[in-house]
């Protein structure tokens, strides 16, 4: 018995040692098994900690190089543009010293041939200005003179307050009659010393001679004043100076700068037609349009043009219509066209909507009638809808 019971102590001590030898493996395993799992999640997740940290800074960088380079751009773009601007203030700078000698050039070989300038006042010292502004007219257009100068042309010391204060010449253009010393010329010389607001110019008028008097106005505007720009409009015409002086002085920097509503309208051969076109043969076909030119009620041209229609005037051709006579002297010069659509707006409400909105027209009239329709009665409306107001001439940038 006693060897029985020997026996199964040491089978019950075998099985107690083969579970704690189990349990010791199975703790000794999941102690290993934490060990070497637990510690390559902690490193994935250390290293995608910072795969993303180098990915914000990848980003941050490109973000930085990138408005670095946007910078770089405004920078390079500003420099461009401030480079572009110095060349046309130069090129216009070498243009009119050009036109200017070769003016004087002329000057002095006409004196040499025993002729003499186009103006008397050609061997003063011209007047500095902004813009000479030539209102034309007719002797029979007293009516129309006086409308304008109850309207939009300021008078008396006001006219010559403008032109000191603001450069901005004013006059109404006019030759003198076919008969020396006429009442028509009287008549003109009475007005002349009541309102001195004439330009007296050495051409005879008529209506047919209008190419010749637009080369003659230019030409001696530039014997008396050292304009920047010269504007030609007519006595029928609204205009608002404040706009006009704003306008022009946006194109101050550029040479050769031809201003106004540019048209190419058809060449008409009908004789029978009220702008006929005697030499439409020179333009092609029949059929065919004129070259760009800006239309005659009212346009601008800079100081070099006006210099180059100066030297040039007693070669440069003359077409029927003054506007087309003028687009012909540039042909073939580098002239900057520009087209200006706030110069030829209608009557109201035409005008009037466009003040409202905000784009105060320079130029008003019908383009019915080439001019404002019935404008002595009518200007006066035209003014007081579409006008901009007394003051803006005198806070306009020039």
């Amino acid at each position: 018995m006693k060897g029985k019971g020997g026996a199964l102590d040491r089978r019950s001590s075998a099985r107690w040692r083969v579970l704690l030898l189990c349990a010791f493996c199975f703790g000794l395993g999941m102690l290993f098994t934490d060990r070497f799992w637990t510690a390559p999640d902690t490193s994935n997740h250390i290293m995608s900690q910072r795969r993303r940290q180098d990915r914000e800074l990848q980003l941050i960088s490109e973000d930085c190089n990138t408005k670095r380079k946007h910078g770089e751009d405004k920078d390079i773009m500003g420099e461009v543009t401030k480079t572009h601007e110095a060349i046309q203030l130069l090129d216009k700078s070498i243009s009119t010293l050009q036109m200017e000698l070769a003016a004087k050039r002329s000057t002095l070989e006409l004196l040499r041939s025993g002729g003499s300038p186009v103006t008397s006042e050609s061997s003063q010292p011209r007047k500095k200005a902004f813009v000479v502004i030539g209102v034309n007219t007719a002797f029979s257009s007293r009516k129309r003179r006086d409308s304008v100068r109850e309207t939009w042309m300021p008078q008396g010391a006001k006219l010559q307050q403008l032109e000191d204060q603001k450069g901005i010449v004013i006059r109404f253009t006019i030759g003198h009659s076919a008969t020396s010393n006429s009442i028509l010329d009287k008549a003109i010389d009475s007005e002349d010393a009541q309102h001195r607001d004439f330009l007296r110019l050495d051409h005879v008028e008529g209506y047919h001679e209008l190419s010749a008097k637009t080369k003659i106005f230019f030409s001696t505007a530039v014997g008396i004043w050292d304009a920047d720009f010269y504007v030609k409009v007519d006595d029928d015409v609204h205009v608002n100076l404040g706009m006009l002086a704003t306008t022009l002085a946006r194109h101050k920097s550029k040479p050769r700068t031809y201003i106004g509503c540019m048209k190419s309208g058809p060449v008409l051969a009908d004789k029978n037609v009220k702008y006929h076109e005697p030499e439409y043969w020179k333009f092609g076909e029949e059929g065919n349009k004129y070259f760009r030119h800006a239309t005659g009620q009212i346009y601008a041209i800079s100081k070099d043009l006006a210099t180059y229609i100066s030297i040039n005037q007693p070669i440069l051709h003359k077409y029927a219509n003054e506007d087309v006579s003028l687009g012909s002297w540039f042909i073939g010069l580098e002239v900057n066209h520009i087209d200006e659509r706030n110069m030829c707006c209608g009557t109201p409400p035409d005008c009037e909507w466009k003040g409202q909105a905000g784009n105060v027209c320079v130029a008003s009239f019908d383009w019915t009638c080439s001019g404002i329709c019935k404008s002595v009665e009518r200007i006066k409306e035209v003014h007081a809808r579409c006008g901009e107001g007394d003051s803006a001439v005198w806070s306009a940038l020039v």
